[in-house]
């Protein structure tokens, strides 16, 4: 295998784990927050706020290493 097939199987590994991380930590957390709304109805908007605020900041975290990726991907410091 070439230096090129390495970066290519990297790049992939970051995206795929990544997404699968954040797709699992949204799902936990839309649960919860869906159990505590349930448990006390009156903390439903403050709740509600947090909760979209941690998914973007879930979220991001996944883009920044789509970001990386694509800077190994297309403008890989390694390749002479």
């Amino acid at each position: 295998m070439t230096d090129i097939s390495f970066v290519a199987l990297a790049c992939g590994l970051i995206i795929g784990l990544g997404a699968i991380g954040a797709c699992i930590g949204i799902g936990i957390m839309g649960g919860k927050f869906i159990e505590a709304s349930a448990r006390q109805p009156e903390l439903m908007n403050a709740l509600q706020t947090k909760m979209f605020l941690l998914a973007g900041l879930i979220d991001a975290a996944f883009l920044i290493g789509v970001g990386i990726a694509m800077m190994f991907a297309f403008a890989n410091p390694f390749v002479k």
